[in-house]
């Protein structure tokens, strides 16, 4: 069982549309996925797939619900453990939900291949506890400048304080092909001057590793309007062809 955060350093970059998306091409591969909504409080995954659930995450850490019976399945043939939305007692890390979120995913690992988390956007404290339970973390940005600059501050934040040395990324909404290539390059230039320092003498230098770049693509708004997947209102389209090369990779190791 493999555990990969899918985090951003801002919002509307896309981050649970290809958390879902990609859910969906790995499940296609053979695998038994779950992405769970870690975005404590502005959960929206549920959102995205058009669900409207009767139990969430926080009515299995009320007791009022059993783990079992949160899971959720989703078009796409994943899982899915939704969050509740508007939940203010979640905006922070407390003890309490600390423990609860390591326990279930603790108790989910034995059940599925992969588990995705879809993390809120930035490096507040819930975010950072969800990205620390991953295995590894994929970071989201778009060729926007405010995006890139919020990218590198994430990274940075992941580098110095929980010690990762591979963070792999993904390119959304490019424009020209070879793009995410070019901003991956600049990304890892800024790391290589700025974060690098500031680790431990010795340590293994910090490598991003570009899974993909997903093209701006009109079927994609489209598929968000209608709130569904995007590999099954348009299958063909150039975004949906990029996911299915994300998960390629994915599964590759």
């Amino acid at each position: 069982m493999s555990i990969l955060a899918v985090t951003s350093g801002k919002g509307g970059v896309g981050k649970t549309f290809l958390s879902a998306n990609l859910a969906a091409a790995l499940s296609r591969r053979g695998e038994n996925v779950l992405v769970l909504d870690a975005d404590l409080g502005l959960a929206n995954l549920d959102v995205v797939l058009n669900l409207t659930p009767k139990v969430t995450l926080h009515d299995v850490f009320t007791g009022r619900s059993t783990l079992e019976n949160a899971i959720l399945p989703a078009p796409g043939g994943f899982s899915v453990l939704l969050a509740g939305s508007g939940l203010v007692e979640y905006s922070r890390l407390t003890p309490q939900v600390r423990e609860q979120l390591l326990d279930i995913i603790i108790k989910l690992g034995p059940k599925f291949d992969r588990i995705l988390l879809d993390t809120g956007a930035g490096i507040s404290d819930v975010v950072l506890h969800a990205v620390s339970m991953a295995d590894d973390v994929l970071v989201i940005a778009t060729p926007e400048p405010t995006s890139m600059t919020d990218a590198y501050a994430t990274i940075k934040v992941l580098a110095t304080q929980q010690g990762r040395r591979a963070i792999k990324l993904v390119v959304n909404q490019v424009s020209a092909q070879g793009e995410g290539r070019t901003i991956r390059n600049q990304l890892q230039l800024v790391v290589d001057r700025f974060v690098m320092p500031q680790l431990e003498p010795g340590t293994d230098a910090l490598r991003l590793n570009l899974l993909g770049e997903i093209p701006s693509d009109t079927f994609v708004r489209e598929a968000v309007q209608k709130r569904q997947l995007l590999l099954e209102t348009a299958p063909g389209s150039p975004a949906a062809r990029a996911v299915h090369g994300i998960a390629e990779k994915l599964v590759a190791g």
